[in-house]
């Protein structure tokens, strides 16, 4: 088809995409773009796309060939798209199974279309260290060459490092058996099965049982059930598995959920915390866990997990927060299938192509919005709040360095009056107020004499409030960033968040999703950023809010004190005097 000025795309040939918000296209066009371009800026009427070499890998992986996404271009775009793009796209595309890892007659051999990257690959010397053999064979049309089996996961990672990602087809051990099987009814009679799109992630993930399958990342909301999605999987394996998450609270929430959606007897699974030391069968444990050591130089004393039993399946949920020790130990065992669990797969320190090569592509990713309008997940509204600073505090905020003007703007004491309206016009909704920093939580407890549940809270006792909080005892929590993952709390329908990480792109994705489980009477949730205006505190915002913004949420900016025909009050919210 030919370009028309009424189509709603303007490609340019430094790979930027400007999607026109208000054409009538819009969302069709979003979802299909975000499979093969990142989101970068999200102004209020052209939303900034890059096409990067990573997300047409992902793209690649997940079999999108480079005439679909070129035809889609042009299509939906204004203008021709520019030559030298249509040869990118086809070269990264291309790039991602033009290196193979396979497992021939028992050795692990990388081999090539044309010999010309393995001649490439020789001549580095910290990428020939993982080979086993000096010279390039041919072998079926291919060129060949053999690898160090205890290299396969380092190897993937230096490749994409220059632009080579493997594709990864050695395949993986079966592990230990263990006898998996999903109930058909829950624990009071409710009848209970995978989702269809559950279904379709477990499906993608495990492509058959074949060497295609077996790694890779499922990408779904939080309320979505990934954790469901992981036991799908296992039932798949029939194999004992090492879980790790992100907090005890997290891994006894999936002891909850195997005990509740399968037959596995209690005794099979072990949790290996700081208060319990069990291997068992199934085995739950958290990162902290497997990162401590007694020292800064001292040795990880409890990696000894990644190879205390013969596991067929290692799941990491929460995978966008892969800690660096984690993934050099994830690359010392590739031969055992890796599952990775996210609401976002952004990660903050750019090791996104990390994630692609030691757990594997992304493998199922659904837009939110979809899932909404199916009812699996709850309606939500965004909105941002801004607050003016007194002019003391301004002062202070003048001459701050960078990074206290963050926290001095993140503080700001004007935040509290809003919040304490908004904690009165919701009286009966279940609230989490979220924030990064503990003296304004604190302050906030102070003035609500609601709970808060903060990094030092004991686990006991953190259980006991979300417990209080679920079952309506509590109506307001307030939670540090201990709050922000797999935290079950399917009745919270209003958060406030009031501070957060500089512009942590997932921590926003992982907030709203405290509050997306779908609601008993079927109404939407609210989630409130408030922030100090014309701030880095704002900059920052407009940063974190990027990823809800891809997935089709809008955030309405409004004033403190603003109009309640706008937000939906019964009443104005009034300035603090």
């Amino acid at each position: 088809m030919p370009a028309d000025r009424r189509n709603p795309l303007i490609v340019q040939s430094d790979r930027t995409v400007f999607l026109e918000v208000d054409h009538p296209e819009f969302k069709e066009v979003r979802d299909r773009l975000m499979t093969f371009a990142e989101l970068e800026k999200s102004p209020e009427h052209v939303h900034v796309y890059r096409i990067t070499p990573l997300a047409l890998w992902n793209a690649a992986a997940a079999g999108i060939s480079a005439d679909e996404i070129i035809e889609f271009l042009g299509t939906h775009g204004k203008y021709p798209l520019p030559p030298g793009l249509r040869k990118e796209i086809g070269d990264f595309i291309g790039r991602y199974g033009c290196l193979k890892l396979e497992s021939r007659d028992g050795a692990l051999e990388l081999s090539s279309r044309r010999p010309e990257p393995l001649l490439e690959l020789l001549h580095m010397s910290h990428l020939r260290e993982h080979l086993a053999e000096g010279e390039i064979r041919e072998r079926d049309g291919r060129a060949v060459v053999a690898v160090k089996p205890e290299c396969r996961g380092r190897l993937k990672v230096d490749l994409i490092k220059i632009g080579y990602p493997v594709e990864d087809l050695a395949g993986y051990r079966q592990g230990a058996r263990l006898e998996v099987n999903l109930r058909r009814e829950l624990p009071g009679g409710r009848p209970f099965g995978l989702r269809p799109y559950q279904e379709d992630a477990v499906a993608a993930f495990w492509a058959g049982g074949g060497a295609k399958g077996g790694s890779g990342v499922i990408v779904l909301p939080c309320g979505a059930g990934k954790t469901v999605v992981g036991i799908g999987v296992l039932e798949r394996a029939q194999a004992q598995a090492l879980i790790l998450s992100s907090n005890v609270t997290a891994l006894r929430q999936w002891r909850r959920e195997l005990l509740e959606k399968t037959f596995v007897e209690e005794g099979w699974i072990g949790e290996y915390s700081g208060e319990l030391k069990e291997i068992r069968p199934i085995t739950l444990t958290t990162y902290q866990m497997l990162t401590y050591r007694r020292s800064r130089t001292g040795e990880f004393l409890h990696f000894k997990l990644f190879t205390a039993r013969d596991w067929g399946l290692i799941i990491y949920d929460e995978v966008h927060l892969l800690p660096a020790p984690v993934f050099r130990m994830t690359a010392e065992i590739q031969a055992t299938r890796r599952l990775g669990l996210t609401a976002t797969l952004v990660r903050e320190d750019g090791r996104e192509d990390e994630v692609f090569s030691l757990i594997g592509p992304r493998k199922f990713d659904m837009p939110w919005r979809s899932l909404e309008s199916q009812g699996w997940i709850a309606g939500a509204k965004c909105v941002e709040i801004r607050v003016e600073m007194e002019p003391e505090l301004a002062r202070r905020y003048a001459v701050a360095d960078n990074r206290g003007k963050f926290r001095i703007a993140s503080e700001n004491k004007e935040k509290l009056a809003v919040v304490k309206q908004l904690v009165a016009r919701h009286v009966g909704d279940r609230v989490l107020i979220i924030g990064q920093y503990l003296d304004q939580l604190k302050a906030i407890r102070r003035e609500l004499g609601a709970p808060i549940i903060t990094g030092k809270t004991p686990n006991g006792e953190r259980e006991a409030l979300y417990g209080r909080f679920r079952e309506g005892e509590i109506p307001v929590l307030i939670v540090s960033k201990v709050g922000n993952f797999a935290v079950d709390l399917p009745d919270a329908n209003v958060a406030i968040q009031i501070s957060g990480t500089f512009g942590s792109r997932q921590e926003e994705a992982q907030r709203l999703g405290r509050i997306l489980r779908p609601k008993s009477d079927g109404g939407p949730a609210v989630f409130y950023s408030i922030v100090s205006r014309g701030t880095r505190d704002q900059d920052f915002a407009e940063k974190r809010q990027l990823f809800l913004t891809e997935q089709g949420y809008t955030y309405r900016i409004e004033d403190y004190p603003a109009p309640a025909a706008r937000m939906g009050y019964e009443e104005p919210m009034e300035r603090a005097s």
